[in-house]
């Protein structure tokens, strides 16, 4: 299978549930990630090993793995050990993704992508700026991602809406561009496409229904205000 073309053009699906919420469980996981196939997405994100075991068993389709960690001397949390690459390899991922910014951590960035590679893996560069991918191209990434934008304390004034400039800037860069973060509706991912993303992933719009009840909810209410 030729992951990047099967990728190209077509919707990754991230299942990721509410940490220790009714839904985080990895036959859930599974479940979701079955419906997201059956729905049309052409590849999926998940997290964590179990969680990857129960769904690369359900589904054919690629996927993209991570590994989060909370670390008490490190703001990295997206697979941030070597040692995790080959968990998620082993498990069952045909993509990792690491983060790629220049923060402290624990690993180099460099190593993290070497480890991909020699796990017969494709690395994905979850970015928060343009530097991060200039150097994740260097270092052998297949695939750059605008997944940290937003998320870090130097790009915190760009947590408003998608980052558009950053696809349209690593698309420059003539990498293979995943649209991720804040894709929150079908316009919405439409628009990552005609920015200059090759594939485009959402997460909490369609995986996250704690988040998503909570917004139609508060959407209720100030209806109700209004109308009072």
């Amino acid at each position: 299978m030729d992951v990047l073309q099967t990728l190209r053009g077509g919707l990754v699906v991230s299942c990721q549930p509410v940490d220790d919420g009714p839904m985080d469980r990895p036959d859930i996981v599974a479940a979701m990630a079955a419906a997201a196939v059956a729905g049309g997405a052409a590849g999926l994100r998940i997290e964590g090993v179990e969680n990857l075991a129960a769904a690369r068993a359900a589904v054919r389709v690629p996927i993209i793995a991570i590994l989060k960690r909370d670390l008490p001397d490190s703001p990295v949390r997206i697979t941030p050990f070597a040692d995790d690459v080959r968990a998620l390899a082993a498990a069952g991922a045909d993509i990792v993704a690491y983060d790629a910014t220049d923060r402290i951590r624990p690993e180099p960035a460099a190593d993290l992508v070497a480890a991909i590679r020699a796990s017969g893996r494709l690395a994905m560069a979850d970015c928060a700026m343009l530097d991060d991918g200039r150097r994740a191209l260097v270092d052998g990434a297949s695939i750059l991602g605008t997944t940290l934008s937003g998320y870090t304390e130097a790009t915190a004034g760009r947590s408003d809406g998608v980052d558009l400039a950053l696809i349209g800037a690593f698309r420059d860069l003539g990498a293979f561009v995943m649209a991720e973060g804040r894709v929150n509706t079908p316009d919405l991912a439409a628009q990552t496409i005609a920015a200059g993303a090759d594939a485009v992933t959402v997460g909490t719009a369609l995986t996250r229904l704690e988040i998503m009840t909570d917004w139609f909810q508060k959407a209720v209410v100030d209806g109700v205000r209004r109308r009072e």
